[in-house]
């Protein structure tokens, strides 16, 4: 009988590739536009919300400590998240003395959802990240990411290595640009079987119409724990043809400690609002990355690096420190640490947050990046 864990160890994959890897209404040109003025009050007392343009898009940031001579952190979310997952690291951050920044990632939150695919591939995700610096009139920043936000983060430092002074990549390691596409691997190893990645590949948008559907059974059966209790999953079967992902995910038995209901409401709402068409497109690009980052074939990263995730994290699939070490300082080259927290899974700044940001604040501190 599959449960969460057997559905969600098709993560692993993602890991071992990753590795080597790196609707609202329609405007005249296209984008899926966000609100044009500042949304709703921000839950996260002392961060605020504005929108800057970034890389040709309208994006939402959600900001906190602003002011002169403090050093900006840019926090980059992944699937299916939002600004909000950083919440606790950027009240952290600014009561040490950074300026922190974490956008409505493009195609998430009121940040705009371009229709085009291929408007989502790395090389547009990167420039949104160099765009907010722009936007703020910052020259440089501390480059930091979670999930795909992780994958994001890694690329844009190789992108554009002048503007970042440091990284931080949670849950998706990097040991350089595959020599295989990875969509081709998936696809070897599920055939007919139901994989989620190769499901958000297929035509039609029918994983989004799934998850639009539902979107709190979809988000309260991912925000959860490795431990977390749930019932039998409605679907058991392996082939892709049986259904979509959520039947195949049992249902919660209550929230994990570190998720309260209003957190779980307030991350529904935004998907509510937004759909999930943009996140998702992300997952579309995997082939397109591979074929245009050929140039990224033997790049490394030379800015001081720190990699962090729960020790459960089905991504990293059991890999140990030393694994993961010497697999990333292939693209690292000055890879400081790897932290990984014990008894912790996939959401790792949400489920230990305070090991999270002692890990940042000692990085921090030893590269010399100071307020």
């Amino acid at each position: 009988m599959m449960n969460r864990n057997s559905i969600l160890k098709g993560l692993m994959q993602l890991a071992a590739i990753s590795t080597l890897l790196l609707l609202q209404a329609c405007t005249e040109d296209g984008n899926i536009q966000g609100e044009n003025s500042v949304g709703t009050q921000s839950p996260v007392d002392g961060v605020s919300f504005r929108f800057i343009e970034s890389n040709g898009l309208n994006m939402r940031i959600a900001e906190i400590g602003a002011g002169e001579n403090r050093p900006l952190i840019l926090l980059a979310h992944g699937w299916p998240e939002s600004w909000y997952s950083w919440r606790h690291q950027m009240t952290a951050l600014a009561d040490a003395g950074y300026h922190v920044v974490a956008p409505d990632m493009r195609g998430y939150g009121k940040t705009d959802k371009p229709m085009d695919v291929d408007d989502y591939d790395i090389v547009h995700l990167a420039g949104d990240m160099v765009g907010v610096l722009d936007a703020l009139g910052e020259e440089t920043a501390v480059m930091v990411g979670h999930d795909w936000g992780s994958i994001v983060a890694w690329n844009t430092v190789l992108l554009h290595p002048g503007r970042f002074t440091a990284l931080i990549a949670m849950s998706v390691p990097y040991g350089g640009r595959a020599p295989q596409s990875p969509m081709e691997g998936w696809r070897a190893a599920f055939g007919d079987n139901f994989y989620y990645i190769l499901y958000h590949n297929e035509p039609g948008g029918v994983a989004e119409a799934e998850y639009d559907s539902n979107p709190r059974g979809l988000l309260s059966r991912l925000y959860l724990s490795p431990d977390s209790p749930q019932q039998a999953p409605l679907n058991t079967d392996p082939l892709r043809a049986s259904g979509g992902w959520i039947d195949r995910l049992g249902e919660p038995v209550g929230l994990p400690g570190w998720l309260t209901q209003d957190d779980l409401d307030y991350i529904v709402s935004g998907f509510e609002d937004s759909g999930f068409r943009g996140g998702v497109n992300y997952y579309r690009n995997f082939q397109r990355n591979w074929e245009i980052t050929e140039n990224l074939q033997g790049v490394t990263i030379d800015v001081p690096t720190l990699f962090i995730a729960g020790e459960r994290d089905v991504v990293i699939a059991g890999a140990s420190k030393e694994q993961l070490t010497g697999a990333m300082s292939r693209a690292a080259n000055d890879l400081r640490d790897v932290v990984l927290i014990p008894e912790i899974g996939h959401w790792v700044q949400q489920e230990a947050p305070d090991e999270v940001n002692q890990a940042i604040s000692e990085f921090l501190t030893e590269i010399h990046i100071n307020p």
